[in-house]
């Protein structure tokens, strides 16, 4: 789950993290006037679940209330288009008005798992207000990282390496190391799975802010962090994604022409592998879940053939806890029925317990299935039947 920066910094700052003070605004009239209460040169800042606002015209440093109401004027409504949103980008209903900072140095800091080393990791590096892919691709000896034993938690000793890391000298270094105490500390309690400062600044006065804030969780463990799940934006995820979270489908839209219905998330993982293999691209990915019912199966394809880019399906369901006899059942009660019109073709590929009889149910069903003998049949045939 996502949030936006507004959110992540009020977040932060329960842990101590320092952030410069704002408001949230979502009117021009209401831009001018926090700009007003606080003063002297302000940031205008759209709120959307992507990087790179800056560029696309999301990100406005202005001098005065006036200008601050040309810039919420300006911001609030645009499809803000960054390399993260696509094409289509996304729509500005909000905006952060924040009290600008006397920059003196710009530094990125960031918290994730290290899935190589099975440990979360800190990452900082002198090349701030970068994209930190970037600097990793060019120049990735000036990205410092320190991966953290999970018995022990972040040290002080650690977090002040990372602090000389930066070349911060004096009472700067005793601040930022205090800063990263504070930021692993909202991490690791909030169960994120991303904590990205960027830039994390050293001010004039000699302070350690976190000027911009991204912040990612773990859905799982959302359950223990009701005020978190509460900041969910629906208007910023894919409706299709929303949708199916509601019927406890895994669903993730790419943008290929396959769509994938599976049960179990490796399974599907190997799945869309097998078509990529095979020529083709996957529409999607959706995990079932082990039920593989007719509800499950009506839910799931009405979300995959919402796409209008999906030119065929394949059914790829293996039957363990669940029989194949059972789920066959279900995809023809699915398919047979009022709810759901299917005018693409329908690969099945079943296999596990019962897998004869259900090849047998759906060769006999009223419904032209394209039943698959083995994964790589599957994906041929999926693949042939959507271009």
């Amino acid at each position: 789950m996502k949030i936006h920066e507004y959110q992540a910094k009020e977040l932060l700052r329960q842990y101590g993290v320092l952030v410069p003070e704002g408001k949230v605004a979502e009117t021009p009239e209401e831009v001018e006037q926090i700009a007003r209460e606080l003063g002297g040169v302000v940031v205008v800042k759209a709120q959307i679940h992507a990087g790179g606002r800056g560029k696309g015209g999301g990100v406005k440093v202005v001098k005065s209330p006036e200008e601050a109401r040309a810039a919420g004027e300006a911001i609030l409504g645009m499809q803000l288009v960054t390399h993260q949103t696509g094409p289509e980008g996304q729509k500005v209903k909000k905006v952060w008005v924040e009290k600008g900072s006397n920059i003196a140095k710009e530094f990125y800091a960031g918290l994730t798992l290290d899935r190589e080393k099975v440990r979360d990791t800190f990452m900082v590096s002198t090349e701030g207000g970068m994209e930190i892919e970037k600097v990793a691709a060019e120049t990735p000896d000036k990205i410092v990282k320190a991966a953290i034993d999970p018995a022990f938690g972040l040290q002080p000793f650690e977090a002040t390496r990372l602090a000389f890391a930066l070349g911060l000298e004096g009472k700067a270094v005793r601040k930022a190391a205090s800063f990263f105490m504070s930021l692993y500390k909202a991490y690791t309690e909030s169960d994120a799975t991303l904590a990205e400062i960027n830039p994390l600044v050293l001010t004039e006065e000699g302070d350690i802010i976190a000027v911009d804030a991204k912040m990612n969780f773990d859905d799982n463990a959302m359950y223990r962090h009701k005020d978190i799940a509460a900041w969910r934006d629906l208007d910023e995820e894919d409706a299709a994604e929303v949708e199916a979270s509601e019927f406890d489908l895994n669903f993730i839209k790419l943008d290929g022409s396959v769509g994938c219905m599976v049960n179990g998330a490796g399974l599907a993982m190997a799945t869309m592998d097998i078509i990529k293999f095979s020529g083709g691209d996957p529409a999607n990915f959706l995990d079932v879940g082990g039920t593989a019912n007719a509800e499950s199966v009506r839910n799931a394809f009405r979300i995959i053939l919402k796409d209008t880019n999906v030119k065929a399906v394949l059914i790829n369901i293996f039957g363990g806890i669940v029989r194949c006899d059972r789920v066959a059942q279900g995809i023809i009660d699915a398919l047979t029925g009022d709810e759901v019109s299917v005018n693409v073709p329908v690969v099945v590929r079943l296999e596990g317990t019962n897998a004869e009889q259900a090849s047998e149910m759906l060769n006999n069903a009223p419904l032209e299935f394209i039943v698959a003998t083995d994964l790589k049949d599957a994906a041929e045939k999926v693949v042939a039947a959507a271009k």
